[in-house]
């Protein structure tokens, strides 16, 4: 199977990281895509008061994708050192299921820090990424290798960060948040 691997904080999963990621299985640039939920990204480490716990995070994820066909969460890797670089996870991966291939799903945002990743050539020498689209991040498709392919899915201006903070303003943020996860936040008091 072609395997989407979609890491992130989720802090909280919104509509928009789900939406998108039906929108790849549905197009067929995947067979199944993986929301990875990180303990740790190395590029965003934010305070304490900020990051909902790993188990919270986690979660939630399934929660918003529990009816999401084609889509399923993953705490891969909690079982590897922190933080796991995608490098890392991703030749992991490939040792844990050898039956699959693994595609880098990236935003436009995301792939214009790519060179700060670690080991940011390997990866694009390896593996296949697909990189959707962001508000603000133009691509030069022409100047791309050929492992990077950008993929068409809906916009969605809208962040976790946003969401954290209207919540914490008081706003309803239904709108942006699955109503299950919603709930969650609520009965667990997160990003107060």
């Amino acid at each position: 199977m072609r395997i989407g691997i979609y890491g992130g904080s989720f802090n909280p999963i919104h509509r928009g990281h789900t939406q998108l990621a039906a929108s790849i299985v549905q197009q067929g640039l995947v067979d199944e895509l993986w929301l990875l939920v990180s303990p740790l990204n190395p590029l965003k480490q934010g305070t304490a008061s900020d990051i909902a716990e790993y188990e919270h995070r986690l979660n939630m994820a399934k929660l918003a994708t529990k009816k999401v066909k084609g889509v399923k969460v993953s705490d891969f890797e909690r079982h590897l050192p922190v933080p796991s670089y995608t490098i890392t996870t991703l030749g992991e991966l490939r040792k844990a299921y050898p039956e699959h291939e693994f595609v880098l799903v990236i935003g436009a945002d995301n792939w214009e820090r790519f060179p700060r990743w670690y080991h940011a050539q390997e990866i694009v020498d390896t593996y296949n990424i697909l990189v959707y689209r962001r508000p603000g991040c133009e691509i030069d498709e022409s100047a791309l290798p050929p492992s990077v392919r950008v993929v068409d899915t809906p916009l969605y201006d809208i962040s976790s960060t946003e969401i954290r903070e209207g919540m914490q303003r008081g706003e309803d943020m239904k709108e942006w948040v699955d109503e299950k996860v919603s709930g969650y936040i609520k009965k667990h008091e997160l990003y107060r």
